[in-house]
């Protein structure tokens, strides 16, 4: 069972009270990687942040095999099952935006509202897929062979998380320090399993997904801010949202203005 690191109900008054908000992290996270925008939902929201596979204090099996798509999918709903949760609004970041965009597919019905931030439908063709599985399971090699503290240093390091310079310095020891938590066999395992490459495309599934939808991209995020661009034309319910002054994590750069976007969309 996936470890659950917020689990926390709205004040029975709260104008949201009912819809629960199931909140899905990116790699390398986990479910504290919530915590600069907890303190705008809590009393609003019943928000439920599980650590998914690899990640936080969830299992991290050796076994590749146990890290794909589908079977994220299923642990998740598992859990939906289990806390008795029949329909919830589903938020999810980077890599977590992949998995709500997978779980929005196989069970649409359990998702009332989709909120994905800076995320992507998967790679379009075959050959973006392979070249994409090959570079994955390349670094997970490495992520084995050369230790956890260099790939985190490494993942840091990453033009995609260039705008993050900018936070302060405590936050990004924080970050750090969260990421050196994970081990190497469950973010190797995890890019072998649930990369971006791995994931089967959901670009012709769009037109498909009806609940209203909420994208958001941050103003320094070209790569994703282009991408949304493109799903808001396909998903038949959907706002595209550009937040200023961030980057590819809006919610730990740019936290207030993430809640206030998820909030309104919400009520």
């Amino acid at each position: 069972m996936l470890y659950v690191g917020v689990n926390s109900s709205a004040t029975p008054d709260a104008p949201d009270h009912g819809l629960p908000l199931l909140l899905l992290h990116g790699f390398t996270g986990s479910s504290a990687e919530w915590r600069p925008v907890l303190p705008y939902w809590e009393g609003q929201h019943t928000l439920v942040a599980p650590d998914l596979i690899g990640h936080g204090q969830s299992p991290a099996p050796t076994d590749p095999t146990c890290y794909t798509m589908e079977r994220c999918v299923t642990d998740l709903l598992a859990l939906l099952d289990a806390l008795g949760l029949a329909r919830v609004a589903l938020l999810g970041y980077s890599m977590g935006g992949r998995v709500a965009l997978h779980l929005a597919a196989a069970a649409p019905e359990r998702v009332a509202r989709l909120i994905l931030a800076s995320a992507s439908p998967g790679l379009a063709t075959a050959q973006e897929r392979a070249a994409r599985i090959s570079s994955d399971n390349a670094l997970a090699a490495q992520i084995e062979q050369q230790g956890l503290v260099w790939f985190v240093d490494h993942w840091a390091a990453i033009p995609l998380f260039a705008s993050q310079a900018a936070l302060p310095a405590a936050t990004r020891a924080e970050l750090r320090a969260r990421r050196l938590r994970g081990t190497p066999h469950g973010y190797a395992n995890s890019l072998r399993g649930m990369g971006t490459g791995q994931q089967a495309s959901l670009w012709d599934h769009l037109p498909a997904l009806t609940m209203p939808t909420l994208l958001l991209s941050g103003q320094l995020d070209v790569k994703f801010m282009a991408i949304n661009a493109r799903m808001a034309t396909l998903l038949p319910h959907a706002r595209h949202v550009i937040v200023p002054q961030a980057g590819h994590a809006i919610h730990l750069e740019q936290p207030a203005a993430f809640a206030e976007l998820v909030c309104s969309f919400l009520r």
